[in-house]
């Protein structure tokens, strides 16, 4: 074939030279709008996962890039005049220019033309070609002009930055986080020759305004920088290279190919660089396509084929780097943690490494981790009986952040595992039966800190279905008072009650006939924010007036001082999920014109009101939590910036825990399901609002809860595991 490639960077050159490998019959040419020394950029880093695809796809090429390689397996984090060092992590750069010099010689060896500084505005000057490979960056003239067909994204992150280097070499992969007067700084540096070192320095929106940054040329950009790292630097001087104040780009593409032509790299998809290479990335689609073209003579197939088998795989690496580029742009809520946590939290921000995988890396690093949880821990237990002297400051052994104890209020916890059973046994009139009471019984015995009731109706009325359970008569009193004994006397677990009105959820089928489906017969009538029926099939609700208000704090203030008769050691409120009290904070809901509907500040006046009730009658020292959604997961609705502005209201009013949970607010809700989903939501409640959390979202391993526990995403952690609900569940307990 006669390939064109646009594009001299390390995927032009990398794809050219392995295409013509395969072939040397073809006739590739690159074309190269800059001159062959000039290059923009530092280093470049490789994992060792992508060296062994380079040394399959060339070997003499990876003999002469590793034999400059910089190799590190140490990451570095400066954080309140702390270093902290993690092993394990075995990177490994090379500058720019080396790379691009070795390229550039092993396609001159096999024959490959390559035209330098050559610019080319029109597609039409490129004359006849069967292959046009798109290897010209971000703004890829083939990908521009073939734009309706290519289908991209292009979406500018929210914090700005400068890529700088410095003569000064370093030992580990290094972050450096510093404030100053005009904001918060953080740094991403690595070596990648013997005398020069990466500096990407980056801020916020507000930081970089603040500093005049935004008016700075090149040399004042520099100075200021030199400046805010003197104590880093060590004396060494940072240095430019057409250096400019950036918003990092990401791009997607929907179609990698059109007719016969096929976009390479950063043509085609960015991914931020905290994460990783955009040139390791850019040099795993040459191998992909190179290899699509040597196995399928027809091109097009080729070309389906060397797409179906990359997109999925960066996909997922842009997924993650979303993820770690987040977590710079709002790394401010972390700034509270300390310096080993934000470590871990730091290490842990994309979802690709966790708990168990940093043991593994450098077993000190992960024994230090498990230190500090478990002496901070301690030092919350309510009183010196209570705590453990092997885990007080200076001891050597630590439990995992799983089995570590929480405190709330009096309350000592003994681990941070939480069992809610979600139960399909049938209560009678609202009395719990004797499977249901098995279940609890069981998950108690399970070793378990906390166990949560599934919903307990505050009213008849309140009920989800004829068959839930409920604690609005005495003798519920008695029958939950036997299960809080049980567990107060046979197992270490405490109990936490859930209490809910279902509102417009409810009169509906045991759950065992499916989710929401009317009774045929013998309904009861709905209360609601709004007189809006939840599903169309659902009976209308009557928008509640003052008076069945007043009626429904009754009910909650009486089920909570049943609660306290029964013994229960933890009060929780359902106000998410679309049940009653959902529904006044929705604004998708909440359709009022009082008092009581518009703003936030209205909707959640009712829900507060009656939490300001039921925590007057709940004792002041034990602890009561809120069950709130994350998000109504429907565009329009409740989302999370507002659930951190609902958590602070409840904080202030008292709550102690929140319970986080997502979605079924309408039936138009569309969460993300997947293991931890909602983890997202807890880590920015949690540490924006400055408010203990409690989440589920199928967590299955303690590899995930220790992750969670340890970066400081969430406190207790609903456990979700097969096993569990396999043995626990179906073993009696006598």
């Amino acid at each position: 074939m006669k390939i064109v490639i646009l594009g001299g960077g390390p995927a032009g050159l990398y794809s050219s030279l392995l295409i013509k490998k395969t072939n040397p019959a073809h006739d590739i040419t690159i074309i190269e709008r800059n001159a062959a020394d000039v290059t923009y950029g530092w280093g470049v880093v490789f994992s060792d996962r992508t060296l062994a695809s380079f040394q399959r796809a060339d070997n003499k090429t990876y003999e002469q890039i590793t034999d400059q390689f910089v190799i590190w397996d140490a990451i570095d984090v400066y954080y309140r005049d702390q270093k902290i060092s993690c092993g394990g992590h075995v990177i490994s750069s090379i500058s720019r220019k080396s790379l691009l010099n070795i390229l550039q010689r092993r396609c001159h060896e096999l024959g490959i033309n390559i035209h330098f500084s050559c610019e080319i505005n029109e597609l039409a000057g490129l004359g006849d070609y069967d292959l046009l490979i798109a290897a010209d960056g971000l703004n890829s003239i083939v990908r521009k002009s073939y734009e309706s067909s290519f289908k991209p994204s292009l979406e500018y992150g929210k914090a700005r930055y400068i890529w700088l280097g410095a003569n000064k070499v370093l030992d580990a992969f290094t972050f450096i986080f510093r404030e100053n007067e005009h904001g918060l700084f953080q740094v991403h540096s690595y070596p990648f020759n013997g005398t020069t070192s990466t500096f990407i320095i980056e801020c916020d929106e507000a930081s970089w305004l603040k500093a005049g940054l935004d008016k700075a040329d090149e040399a004042q950009s520099l100075a200021y920088c030199q400046q805010l790292l003197a104590d880093n630097l060590d004396g060494a001087t940072l240095l430019s290279n057409n250096s400019k104040w950036i918003s990092f780009p990401t791009l997607k593409t929907q179609h990698w190919h059109c007719k016969n032509m096929v976009l390479l790299g950063d043509a085609i998809h960015t991914a931020h660089f905290s994460i990783g290479s955009g040139t390791k990335l850019a040099m795993e689609d040459a191998i992909a396509l190179a290899s699509a073209l040597e196995q399928h003579s027809d091109l097009e197939t080729a070309l389906n084929e060397y797409e179906l088998e990359r997109k999925p795989v960066v996909e997922i690496f842009q997924k993650a780097a979303r993820e770690s580029q987040a977590y710079f742009e709002t790394l401010k809520r972390y700034l509270t943690l300390d310096p080993v946590q934000f470590t871990f939290n730091l290490l842990t921000r994309s979802g690709r490494i966790t708990y168990d995988d940093l043991r593994l890396r450098d077993p000190y690093f992960g024994d230090m981790v498990d230190r500090w949880t478990a002496q901070k821990a301690n030092s919350m237990l309510s009183t010196t009986a209570d705590r453990h002297p092997e885990r007080s400051e200076g001891s050597v052994v630590a439990p995992p952040p799983l089995f570590t104890p929480l405190r709330l209020h009096t309350i000592n916890l003994s681990n941070r595992a939480v069992l809610s059973p979600l139960s399909t046994c049938a209560a009678q009139n609202g009395m719990p039966d004797e499977a249901y009471i098995q279940q609890l019984r069981s998950a108690a015995s399970g070793g378990v800190g906390l166990v949560v009731t599934g919903h307990v109706a505050i009213s008849a009325e309140g009920r989800i279905t004829p068959e839930s359970v409920g604690i609005y008569n005495a003798n519920h009193v008695e029958a939950w008072k036997q299960i809080v004994d049980f567990i107060h006397s046979q197992t270490s677990a405490k109990i936490a009650i859930h209490l809910n009105h279902a509102g417009r959820r409810g009169s509906t089928r045991p759950r065992a006939q499916g989710l929401d489906r009317p009774l045929h017969d013998d309904n009861w009538s709905l209360l609601s924010a709004s007189s809006t029926p939840y599903t169309p099939s659902s009976q209308f609700p009557k928008e509640m007036d003052r008076v069945d208000m007043d009626h429904v704090r009754e009910d909650f203030v009486r089920a909570a001082q049943r609660a306290l008769e029964a013994d229960f050691d933890v009060l929780q409120l359902n106000f998410a999920h679309g049940y009653l009290l959902a529904s006044f904070i929705s604004p998708l809901t909440n359709l009022r014109y009082d008092e009581y509907g518009g703003d936030l500040e209205h909707r959640i006046c009712f829900p507060l009101e009656i939490f300001d009730a039921v925590r007057a009658a709940w004792p002041k020292d034990k602890p009561i939590s809120v069950t709130i959604s994350s998000s109504d997961c429907v565009k329009g609705g409740f989302e999370v910036d507002d659930a951190v502005v609902v958590a602070k209201m409840f904080k202030e009013h008292g709550c102690d825990i929140i319970a986080v949970v997502a979605g079924q607010t309408t039936i138009d809700s569309e969460p993300a399901y997947g293991r931890s989903f909602l983890t997202p939501f807890s880590d920015r409640i949690r540490n924006e609002a400055g408010i203990l959390t409690m989440v589920g979202g199928y967590l299955t391993t303690s590899d995930e809860v220790n992750t969670m526990l340890a970066a400081g995403r969430a406190d207790l952690c609903i456990m979700d595991s097969p096993q569990l609900n396999d043995h626990y569940w179906t073993t009696p307990v006598s």
